[in-house]
């Protein structure tokens, strides 16, 4: 792990140099809240996606990942008044995982996977003591949280939200006596909202192309760095080797048939809240394919974009890919992004805003990293998530 991100942020720390991003300066952001119509002011948990980082871990000070490098969005929306932690889950961990290390941070206790699962993937039951380091001070009924996902953050906070809630009964009774109060439910009423930021709710068939399945493959010096940060971007998000199960992995919960059979576990509690962001960075061609726009897309995500905005077919589990899987955002099929398949969903009503039900929000107009900053295509993303955490305060 410790390879493939040092790998990633080499590569990152090089193209900025090259490309004079370390001089930009994001405008400043003079907006601030109206509380007045405020009802809650609960926390906000910010959970990072695939090869992500939080404010656990040592580089989320010199490049945060809420944030990037237009800066830290923690530290701006805390001087606006907003409790607000970014948690640090395994960058390529199952969403059983990383639900167990986002409950040790939340409660400050030890990570738990589960006798019965840690048996079965073939790993530790126990992993990091946040004992004394809790990410938050206060997580029950009275102090609710709101949870933020983005990426395969969105499964891991929905995955989390269901087993706190209904609890694991296969780890009930594997662990008789010695069981974490994590798995055994009747917590759902510590959760006040969810969002999800460009999740693959439904998977994404960024795990379905190849290199050779680039329509428009980029050519010369450009298509040489194009492909060398592709390749780059795979390694750093490929899974470890550890020797634990291939199923205990973010990439194995990213599959389409995987992920559905990963909703059909996780129910949508009637009296959460439920936002999802879908975004886009890609156009619609004269023959009904996509492309990315250049000028929104990370030079990282060119050539899945261009592969996945033409891709269609069945999987290996029945599942159609048509042509309304083809927009995406460079990782992540817009679609995919909306809803998960087995929930209830709406499109969002301002003026309709109920719990129970999936809110389909507008696309948003990026690629898959816009809505947590940007790369080298950098997003103000503060106004976007002040008016955000506006609406949620003010239900």
């Amino acid at each position: 792990m410790k390879k493939h991100k040092k790998l990633l942020i080499v590569l990152l720390v090089i193209v900025l140099l090259i490309t004079g991003v370390f001089v930009y300066r994001m405008p400043k952001v003079d907006k601030n809240l109206d509380k007045s119509g405020w009802k809650t002011q609960y926390t906000y948990v910010l959970v990072h996606g695939l090869s992500g980082w939080g404010s656990y871990d040592a580089q989320y000070k010199f490049m945060p990942y809420w944030g990037m490098f237009g800066g830290d969005l923690v530290k701006y929306l805390e001087k606006q008044g907003i409790d607000v932690a970014a948690a640090s889950v395994s960058p390529h961990g199952s969403a059983w995982d990383r639900a167990c290390e986002l409950y040790a941070q939340l409660t400050g206790t030890r990570v738990d996977y589960g006798e019965a699962h840690s048996k079965a993937m073939g790993h530790d039951r126990y992993g990091e003591d946040f004992t004394g380091k809790a990410l938050i001070d206060n997580f029950d009924s009275e102090h609710k949280i709101n949870l933020v996902g983005h990426s395969f953050g969105g499964a891991t906070i929905r995955l989390f939200s269901q087993i706190l809630a209904n609890g694991a009964e296969d780890e009930v009774k594997a662990s008789g006596d010695d069981v974490s109060p994590f798995f055994e439910g009747g917590k759902g009423d510590y959760i006040y909202s969810m969002t999800t930021l460009a999740a693959p709710h439904n998977g994404t068939t960024a795990y379905l192309v190849k290199p050779e399945d680039d329509p428009n493959p980029t050519t010369g010096l450009n298509g040489k760095i194009e492909s060398a940060l592709s390749g780059a971007m795979g390694k750093a998000n490929s899974e470890e080797g550890d020797g634990r199960s291939d199923k205990d992995y973010a990439n194995y919960d990213m599959d389409i048939d995987n992920a559905a059979a990963l909703n059909a576990t996780i129910e949508t509690l009637p009296d959460v809240y439920y936002f999802s962001y879908p975004a886009s960075s890609t156009v619609k061609q004269a023959n009904g394919t996509y492309a990315p726009d250049n000028k929104k897309t990370e030079v990282l995500f060119r050539m899945s974009a261009r592969a996945m905005g033409v891709y269609t077919g069945t999987t290996k589990g029945g599942i159609v890919i048509d042509e309304s899987w083809l927009e995406n955002d460079g990782l992540v099929n817009t679609i995919s992004a909306m809803a998960p398949s087995s929930a209830p969903s709406q499109k969002f009503n301002a003026k309709n805003i109920t719990p129970g039900t999936w809110n389909i929000m507008p696309t948003f107009d990026g690629d898959h990293m816009s809505l947590s900053g940007g790369l080298f295509h950098h997003k103000n993303i503060k106004p976007f998530f002040t008016d955000l955490i506006s609406m949620i305060n003010s239900l």
